[in-house]
Parts: C-alpha cells; structure tokens; sequence
C-alpha cells in the first residue's frame, strides 16, 4: 500500500503527530492563549499533563506522574501550597498519582511551571505515553516483599521521560505496573503490562504478563524475567509497540487489540527482535491474596500507617499535618493505587491523626469532577453500605462512566454510573459486576445488572454482602470462585431479585450444580429458581432464556409510575455531574 493510502486512514491524533512531533510542539508551549485552545492544542496538551475539552473549555485538570508512587514531604507540601493558593481540588489517582481539578486558564501555565520542579513531573501523565508506571506501597520494605522494584522503575521513568522519540508518539497509551511483592494491596492485572514477581531455578523474577485494561485482564506471556532483565525489556517492548502499533481506528490501538491482531507469538517477536535475546519460559508465580490492616509491621521492624483519603480527595490542610508529621519524623511517604496515603518507618503504631472515611478497599474514577462521569461516589455515598464493605474489607471499584477508570471489572464489586429513564424520569443508575478473580488475574467481573436506579441500589448492594455473610467464607472473592462463579449472569440477577421481590434472604448454594457451558445448566437453574420461589409468579412465565423474566421484574420492581412494564417517559437530558 503507497503511503499516501496509509495517511488518509490513520486517525485524527496520529495526523496531527505526522504534522507536529509532539516535543516540537512543545517549543511553542509558553506562547499559548489558553483561552483559544484548537483541537490539536488539546492533543498536544495531554503530553504535558493538562487535559481540556472544547465542551467544557473553561475548565482545565493537571495531573502529575509519581513514579512507584513515592514523594518527598517538600514536594507533598508544595503540591499542598499549589492546590491553597489557586482553590484547586486535588485528587489521588488509581494509578498512584496526583490530579488537580478546578485551574483556569488564566492560571494553567504558572502552575503547570511551579509544579515541574523540586523532582515533580506532569511530563506523558496524559496522552499516548508510558503513564506513571506503579508498585505496592510495601514495595521494598513490606513482609511480602522479595524484590524492591523502584531502581526499576526510575531507570524506566527516565528513558522515557522527555525522549522526544517516544514523547506523546506512541501508538496508545500504556500502563505498566511492577511488583516484587507475593501479596499486594490491589491487582495489577488492568495494566498493558504486568511484571509480576515469580521464581524460577531457585531465583526470584518476573513473569511477563501483557494485554491488561480496565476492562480486561493481562494475559500471560510466557516470559520470566531476572531482575537485571526487566529494564531492557521494557526498552525492547516501547520500541516495538512505537513500530508495530496500529494507528489507525482509534478504539482499537491499545496493545490488547495489537496481541488480538497478531498474537502473543506475534507481538512476543516483534519485541525478541528489539532485545535481541532468547526469552525464558515462565516460572512459578508468587502471588497470594492477603488482608493488609491500617497498620502494618515491616521488613525491618518499623511500621506503616495508611492514611485513608475521602475516596481520593485530600485537602491542603490534611497534606499539610502528613507531611509536617512525616518530616518531623523522618517517615517514608507513598501513594497507592488504592488511592490512599501510605507512611512508613513507624517506630510505634501511633500517629496523630486519623482516617475515619471508610474508604480502604474503595476505588473511585473523579467523579463529577470528569466531564464524562454520570455519578459522584465522593458525594453520594448513601448509595452504597460502606459499613458492610469496610467490615468485610470487599474491594470496590467506581466507575462514573464505561471507560472504567475505577477499575470496576477488577474488584469484588464493580459498578459503573449510567442515566436512564427505563424506570421513570431521567436518573442515575449503576451497573453492577460480580465475580473477579482479580488478585491472579484469572477472571474479570460479570454483569450481573445492566442497570439499577440509585433509590434501589444500597439495598441490592446489601443484599448481595448479606447472602455472602450466611455463606461462610470469609473473602469474597474466594466466595465469587466458590459459589457465583458456579451460576449464570441470568440466574444470579433473578435469584437476587426474586429475594428482593419476596423480602427475604435465601443463601445461595451450590450442589453438584452441572458446567455452565452444558445443555442441563439453564434447566438446572430453572428449577432452582421456581422450586425456592414457588410462590412469585413473576417466575412462572420463564421458557427457554431468563432475559424476558428478568426485564419484567426489574421493571415491575423498581419503576417509579407503578407496575406499568411498558412506562417509558421522554428522556430529559439532564446532565450529571
């Protein structure tokens, strides 16, 4: 194909790169009139960390790389000193970094200058670049820790920082995260590309797994990797992917669609040839599910406190008594993926402040603060039992929209914000995902409801933990591979709902429940359904698929104007945010 053919098909951004390399873009940076931004300035923005649309053009968000989610106490403090004196809204982000909402236009370069200094970045935090590549908070220093991985990944953060070959020129953007941990606070699996510790020949290292997104999980690539490996292949991999990358339609650039095109083999190749080494086979991977408390004591005796956030909001003021604290006392201080605040170096489990939002196992995307999020969990809390969650430490993921940027198919529970009027006047409503074996990245969660309206979401939500309460296992996710995993999408959803129509609570067992791949699967569930239910006749009219049922009681349960099945009111076109 002439490569006039290909330049007609690659997409919009690709032939503004073709045009402009983004590092010659930036030559013109401080010139800008950020109050007539064109299309291209917004593309070419994301790759110095500040994003803007042309539909929301006075507002503005910066975001900064923390690279292993590691900062000083004086670079917490001016970012501290930053959000103080513009009115900024700050926030953690799941990957372990810093954004800022709330700039202007009239301010965006001066702060944009006074953040890149003292060691802090807002460099490829946006863009088709390496994102801020993320640890463990316990990386190096906790009891599971076997390989600290954080000189990895300042080599990495520093090739690719400001080369202008890579600088916003890469086909997608790419997450990559590292552990040299067997047990982590949250799954890395969501990442493009995982380096999960693992041993081989009596050697810790890392097997190789590639493919991740919010949506799905890295699959393994049968690569392990020493530590002294890990560096050039990462190396190997940015090359490849610059070159091999499609880009063309733009909703399909992401490396998961690359290895779909390709293949692992394939895309294994294309980077054998940049590392110019055979690749090992994988080892044994070392990866436990573990609890972590508040507290915890580490490698060298000393503790660590996690600080939790106002799921990921933090003030001035609060960095300011974490951060004094810290530097008083010579404390560590890391972000994690969690969204939360880590200190380590404890010499007692004593500090002098507290956490009282109940927001540990809580990921959320920014919420209102996203012009593309439907709903808030920062404001709206009342729509979930946080009681019930923090109790039984079940990982939550909130997305505000079906990017997925709180990870929802990666936890225990997953929601993502949708609006709808199926159920009365225009409203929010959730998504609910049930069933990620996330911690090995074996599976990612199923959607168990396409959408339930808000008024009606606790009480579903509390349903579900109720039900695993009487089961008796004591970690959800164990209980996903135990018992939801055993039954359909469709059954789980009726089963539910039948014990919502009928006000009760009936647990939900398996016995010798048939694969659910078989012919006998659907029958089974039938009966299971009909014989615990006899009474709801809503149940009775199920014939060869549980879809017609289940729409039927859904609207029979949670319209607003009655029993109607059919009421469907104009939709509004309010906006949420």
């Amino acid at each position: 194909m002439e490569n006039d053919d290909l330049d007609t098909k690659l997409n919009k951004r690709e032939k503004y790169k073709a045009r402009l390399r983004p590092y010659e873009y930036f030559k013109e940076f401080e010139s800008l009139d950020f109050e007539n931004l064109g299309e291209g300035d917004r593309f070419y923005l994301q790759d110095f960390g500040i994003f803007n649309t042309d539909f929301l053009e006075d507002e503005f968000t910066m975001r900064l790389r923390v690279a292993g989610g590691r900062l000083s106490s004086e670079q917490f403090i001016l970012v501290a000193n930053v959000v103080q004196t513009y009115d900024l809204t700050m926030l953690l982000t799941s990957r372990g970094g810093i954004q800022l909402h709330n700039l202007e236009a009239n301010n965006i370069l001066e702060i944009w200058k006074a953040l890149n200094t003292h060691g802090l970045s807002t460099w490829q935090s946006l863009g088709d670049n390496i994102r801020n590549i993320v640890s463990d908070p316990y990386d190096g220093c906790g009891k599971y820790s076997k390989i600290e991985t954080y000189p990895i990944i300042a080599q990495m953060q520093e090739f690719i920082l400001k080369n202008p070959r890579y600088l916003g020129m890469l086909p997608r953007r790419v997450s990559i995260g590292i552990s040299g941990n067997s047990a982590n606070v949250v799954s890395f699996f969501a990442n493009d590309i995982y380096f999960a510790l693992a041993q081989k020949d009596g050697i810790y290292g890392f097997n190789v797994y590639m493919g991740g997104k919010n949506t799905n999980t890295a699959q393994d690539a049968d690569i392990f990797l020493k530590e002294s490996e890990v560096f050039n292949f990462f190396k190997a991999f940015v090359e490849a992917f610059y070159l091999h990358g499609s880009r063309y339609s733009r909703s399909k650039t992401r490396l998961i669609y690359l290895i779909e095109d390709i293949g692992m083999d394939g895309l294994k190749a294309h980077i054998q040839t940049e590392y110019k080494k055979e690749f090992q086979g994988a080892g044994e991977l070392l990866l436990d599910k573990v609890s972590f408390c508040e507290y915890e004591e580490l490698k060298d005796g000393t503790y660590s406190f996690c600080y939790h956030t106002d799921f990921a909001r933090i003030d001035s003021d609060e960095i300011r008594e974490i951060a004094d604290f810290a530097s008083t006392n010579n404390l560590e201080i890391r972000i994690g993926m969690d969204q939360n605040i880590y200190l380590l170096g404890l010499k007692e489990k004593s500090v002098p402040f507290t956490s009282l939002k109940k927001s540990s196992t809580v990921v959320a995307c920014a919420g209102n603060l996203c012009p593309y999020a439907v709903w808030s969990i920062k404001d709206e809390t009342s729509y979930i039992p946080l009681d019930k969650i923090d109790e039984h430490q079940i990982q939550v993921g909130f997305s505000g929209c079906a990017k997925g940027c709180g990870r929802h198919c990666h936890t225990d529970i997953g929601l993502i914000g949708l609006k709808t009027n199926n159920f009365g006047d225009t409203d929010g409503g959730a998504r609910i995902f049930l069933g990620a074996i996330h911690t090995q990245g074996a599976t990612t969660g199923r959607m168990i409801f396409s959408m339930v309206p808000f008024v009606h979401l606790n009480a579903t939500l509390c349903l579900i933990i109720e039900l695993y309460e009487k089961s008796g296992y004591k970690d959800f996710q164990e209980y996903a591979y135990n018992v939801l995993n055993k039954f359909s999408e469709g059954f789980l959803a009726l089963w539910y709902l039948a014990n919502l129509e009928t006000k009760q609570s009936l647990e939900l067992k398996v016995d010798n429940n048939p694969a659910l791949d078989s012919t006998e699967s659907f029958e089974f569930e039938k009966n299971l359904l009909l014989s615990n239910f006899k009474d709801l006749e809503s149940l009775q009219d199920i014939d060869d698929k549980f879809f017609d049922t289940l729409s039927k009681l859904v609207k029979k349960l949670w319209t607003v104007a009655g029993e109607d099945p059919n009421y469907k009111p104009p939709i509004q076109r309010n906006k949420f945010r």
